[in-house]
């Protein structure tokens, strides 16, 4: 029942205290600001119309604090189906206006009437219906579902003409409105022919009759077996049937914590869109046992306990089920549920690359996964890199040689239901913490690690943005090296150099020098020389992406241990590796690719 937090676009500073204003209004809401022109905003972007349209096409809300028509403009090609619309609404730059545009069918006017009330305004809403009913049946409040929208038009214009309706099943936003509800003595006259039901169960709606349903089925699984994905959606589909219950009821799956990450519960969850919670077996209700005897022996105590304690206080157990491949149980709530707030989700764990820099320098992937983040992890210096929080968000810092008990907080945190960022810079998977989570995965195999939902998103690695802001000296073989030794004996080191050297790679090396690594670099230098021709440029990029970046180029014979610290990258070119001087003194670096000797 969580809706999507909006996207506020400001295209000036002087619109930022209105948006953050807004801002406030919605907890978790991003500011968008065009560069170079806004500052102290959470999202930089160069392109309008493409920002706007990206926001649309994945049906986040949108809050766009310029003039209506730009925004009509831009999105005018998108426009094709009202029911997949998000809300878009524009305000007037100081705070004066805000006018729903699109997305009727979800909420667009209760979000300006929030917006409105925040800055202290009336929203300019032109909807009849919702003027004179207040309230808006085509967007039913979080909680109910209206299941055709196709027929509400008319029936609005029913009702806006004089026509009466009766009210069968129990909402207070419909009953507490302005709707011309028939009396009781009225609700079988002539002039009641319209019909409004809210029921759970799978009816047929007609064009006189709007119907909603109510989410307050719980479903509960368990001992699932490894039934394939989709046998598992239509075994769901046919215990709905069988008890004759609307999909759109169901206000959510629950399952013991042990099946977390489960293939068949993904699949039931995505095919009927609403979220898979996990409860510990002690967070059950007591079942009366009393009430076995009105059920045969297939019937499964701990599913029906798990359904009752999601559907809450006064829950009836109205049905249940067992198959070959899992048993499930089915309670009705007495309201609608809010399943974001029962038990917990399956756990999230992202390890991320945020690039060598800052925002700039991320993938839109990595910037998601950012926003989206319930707690942050990492090396202090990396979260800084990384952004600013959201409200809401927790930062967990701690110290660059913690990698393995990092790992570790974070893989406890994530089991824990929550959906966590671990930060490193550069690219997660060279020489950073992408290979710690696995590391802690493997030699732990702790069970409730096996249900996160685990992934890697790459980012530009210190190399890359070394080789780019030079020309392009890794442009044939190339291969990386670390100097520290706090993890792999230096023998070790010495003997890859080596064999690097005489395989004629282009040589990225990492981690070159540190307070307590003074002398490695010197040495790794001394064993290039043995094969190396001196002349051999050396590329030296150091705070790559950050404030005070330097790139500078000299020969593997001038190169000094002192010209390098820990924040620098150092790329040793091949012998085929070439500079090319430049007007005003400085030079390109590349490698071509192909050697001389090639016949190719």
């Amino acid at each position: 029942m969580n809706r999507v937090t909006p996207a506020i676009i400001i295209l000036g500073q002087n619109s930022l205290p209105i948006a953050k204003t807004i801002s406030a209004v919605f907890p978790g809401s991003q500011i968008y600001g065009l560069i170079d022109r806004t500052s102290d905003t959470d999202i930089n972007f160069s392109n309008f119309g493409q920002t706007l349209r990206e926001l649309f096409a994945t049906e986040t809300p949108i809050i766009a604090i310029c003039a209506a028509g730009i925004i009509i403009r831009t999105l005018a090609p998108l426009l094709s189906d009202k029911r997949a619309e998000p809300p878009v609404l524009a305000v007037a730059e100081d705070g004066s206006a805000v006018v729903p545009l699109l997305g009727g069918l979800h909420g667009v006017n209760d979000l300006a009437r929030e917006i409105a009330a925040a800055l202290g305004v009336q929203p300019a809403i032109t909807t009849t219906g919702d003027i004179r009913f207040r309230t808006a049946l085509l967007s039913p409040p979080q909680g109910y579902y209206l299941a055709n929208p196709e027929d509400a038009k008319t029936f609005i214009s029913n009702l806006l003409a004089g026509a009466k309706v009766r009210l069968e099943g129990a909402a207070s936003w419909l009953s507490e409105s302005n709707l011309p509800l028939a009396q009781p003595s009225e609700r079988i006259a002539p002039e009641a022919k319209l019909t409004i039901r809210v029921t759970e169960k799978a009816i047929v709606p007609t064009a006189e009759c709007l119907v909603y349903h109510p989410q307050i089925v719980a479903f509960a699984l368990t001992k699932l077996s490894n039934i394939e994905p989709e046998i598992a959606v239509s075994f769901v589909q046919q215990v709905l049937e069988n008890a004759d219950l609307a999909a759109a009821s169901v206000a959510g799956f629950f399952a013991l914590k042990d099946e977390m990450g489960n293939p068949a519960l993904e699949a039931i969850s995505h095919f009927f869109k609403v979220p898979v919670r996990f409860v510990n077996l002690s967070e059950l209700v007591e079942f009366d046992s009393v009430k076995l005897i009105e059920y045969n022996a297939s019937f499964d105590v701990t599913a029906a306990q798990i359904a009752l304690t999601a559907a809450g206080a006064n829950s009836q157990l109205i049905g249940y089920d067992r198959t070959n491949a899992f048993s499930c149980a089915i309670a009705l709530a007495a309201k609608p549920l809010d399943a974001s707030a029962i038990g917990i989700s399956r756990g999230k764990l992202a390890i991320v690359g945020t690039g060598p820099g800052g925002a700039p320098w991320m993938s839109p992937e990595v910037k998601e996964i950012l926003r989206e983040a319930t707690d942050w992890v990492g090396y202090k210096f990396y979260l800084d890199l990384a952004g600013t929080l959201r409200e809401g968000q927790n930062r967990h810092d701690s110290d660059n040689r913690e990698e393995i008990d990092r790992a570790r907080f974070a893989l406890d945190l994530a089991a824990s239901g929550k959906s966590v960022a671990v930060v490193s810079s550069g690219d997660p998977g060279i020489f950073a913490m992408a290979a710690a989570v696995f590391e802690a995965i493997d030699f732990d195999s702790k069970p409730e690690w096996q249900g996160i939902d685990l992934r890697v998103a790459p980012g530009i690695s210190a190399m890359q943005a070394a080789a780019a802001a030079i020309g392009a000296p890794l442009g044939h073989d190339f291969c990386a090296i670390s100097l520290s030794d706090i993890l792999k004996p230096w023998e070790v080191i010495e003997q890859r150099i080596s064999a690097a050297a005489k395989a004629d790679f282009a040589i990225a090396f990492y981690n070159p020098i540190s307070k307590q690594r003074v002398w490695q670099l010197k040495r790794a230098i001394e064993i290039l020389l043995e094969t190396r021709d001196a002349k051999t440029p050396v590329v030296l990029g150091r705070n790559l992406g950050r404030p005070g970046q330097s790139v500078r180029v000299c020969t593997l014979g001038e190169f000094q241990p002192e010209d390098a610290d820990m924040r620098t990258l150092i790329i040793v070119g091949s012998s085929q590796t070439r500079t090319i001087p430049r007007k005003y003194g400085d030079v390109w670096v590349y490698t071509p690719r192909r050697y001389e000797n090639d016949s190719k």
